[in-house]
């Protein structure tokens, strides 16, 4: 009882700190085109909508931010038993800067920086874009039936491969995932990459190229096999009707390089949202604990991702394989996911739910098969349009294809996350 105590406590504190922040939060309403809003209003946007949602007048910078606090109570053991002690505390704060600047009419730039994170205690540039749905800037009118269904993005930033990304917390915006981490295999990177989507009538279309590498370099060596990455999304989203929406999409991503194509599921440069986990007594930490990257070169990926909310009803899951070519070993995973929400209140402020998520497969083929599972527990509460507490109960196990003298052999971790956000 006093150590429930205690983390409750802890975790208010920083909630109530959040609340005084909401009125200069609620002030930043934007009038950004084609734009995600970055609160709960942004709730179950995928790609950016082709309304424009404002009218151009000049040249607009606009400053917003993401902070985000957590406690956490959590647990963990393994086989050898070589696992340092964890207790219940308040880790360290993350935070980003966004900057979003309307440059001309449909034509939008979006930087991102990572003021505190896991990974960087430093300011580290996340990434940018520029993102084009009218070229006015050409001739008034230029192909103008064309760009009322296109839009053309290019910058070094997060692509549109999967729907999962969507719905991740990027460092110190968690508004978007109802719960504390991502999935086991994260499906996010930063590349250079131009892409353009089309939508009309709830059909969507997205089709694009990236370099495959996360740190950029113009240096080659005896070792650089440097492939382009080629990537797309096909599927339907669909408002039936004020309750009824339904959406399934199908995306592919494929890199034939050794040295390219890599970082899909690692190129989270924030880290994970769970401290500390695993990390052995004689071992450093490793920030990415949680997740597991598969690490294949010459690599191809799909991901299937249905959605339906039905009233207050919410479901997304994951189907998705990646595997690597008949050189690399022909390896190949495989990650299933459910998440079930329930939404409700007057505005949907509260909600509850449950995420199953379970990564299964070899890194060669013949290799003794690899299991990884995870629950997720929880729910949350929208103070404001801007600001969001959660609660998780989490358990993840390791549960085969782990050696002996591995420290995930046996492993688990389980125990309780509260996190407090603010997004503007």
């Amino acid at each position: 009882m006093k150590k429930l105590s205690y983390w409750l406590c802890a975790g208010i504190f920083p909630i109530a700190t959040l609340v005084s922040t909401e009125a200069l939060a609620q002030k930043n309403e934007t009038e950004l085109q084609y734009f995600r809003q970055n609160d709960k209003r942004g709730l179950n946007v995928f790609e950016t909508p082709k309304e424009a949602g404002g009218t151009f007048e000049k040249v607009k910078v606009f400053v917003g931010g993401d902070f985000a606090l957590q406690f956490q109570s959590i647990n963990h053991s393994n086989s050898l038993n070589n696992l340092v002690d964890l207790g219940s505390n308040v880790n360290l704060p993350t935070a980003n800067l966004n900057i979003n600047t309307q440059l001309a009419d449909g034509v939008r730039l979006h930087l991102r920086t990572y003021l505190s994170s896991k990974h960087h205690n430093e300011a580290w540039v996340k990434g940018g874009h520029m993102q084009i749905d009218k070229l006015d800037f050409i001739k008034p009118g230029f192909l103008e039936g064309l760009m009322s269904v296109a839009t053309i993005t290019v910058g070094l930033d997060e692509f549109n491969y999967g729907d999962a990304h969507f719905r991740r917390s990027d460092n110190a915006r968690v508004i978007f995932n109802p719960f504390i981490g991502n999935y086991i295999m994260d499906a996010f990177s930063t590349e250079a990459f131009g892409e353009v989507t089309l939508q009309k009538n709830g059909f969507i279309g997205v089709i694009g190229v990236s370099n495959g590498k996360l740190n950029q370099s113009v240096v080659l060596n005896d070792n650089s096999d440097n492939k382009i990455s080629f990537y797309g999304k096909v599927g339907f989203d669909k408002q039936f009707n004020d309750d009824v929406r339904f959406r399934l999409t199908g995306s592919w991503y494929l890199n034939n390089g050794t040295t390219t194509g890599t970082w899909l599921y690692g190129g989270d440069r924030a880290g994970s949202r769970y401290y500390n986990i695993m990390q052995t007594i004689e071992g450093n930490p490793n920030d990415f604990e949680g997740r597991f990257n598969p690490r294949f070169k010459q690599m191809s990926a799909i991901q299937f991702n249905p959605f339906l909310k039905v009233k207050g009803f919410e479901f997304f899951g994951i189907y998705e394989i990646v595997s690597n070519s008949e050189e690399q070993g022909n390896g190949q995973f495989t990650q299933l996911a459910g998440e079930a929400l329930y939404r409700f209140g007057t505005t949907e402020q509260f909600y509850i739910g449950a995420r199953l998520n379970s990564v299964n497969g070899n890194a060669t083929e013949g290799a003794v098969d690899t299991k990884i599972t995870r629950t997720n527990i929880g729910g949350g509460w929208f103070m404001t349009n801007n600001v969001l507490v959660k609660l998780e109960y989490v358990n993840q196990q390791y549960k085969s294809g782990f050696a002996a003298d591995n420290k995930f052999n046996g492993g688990e971790f389980k125990g309780i996350n509260l996190e407090a956000a603010i997004s503007f």
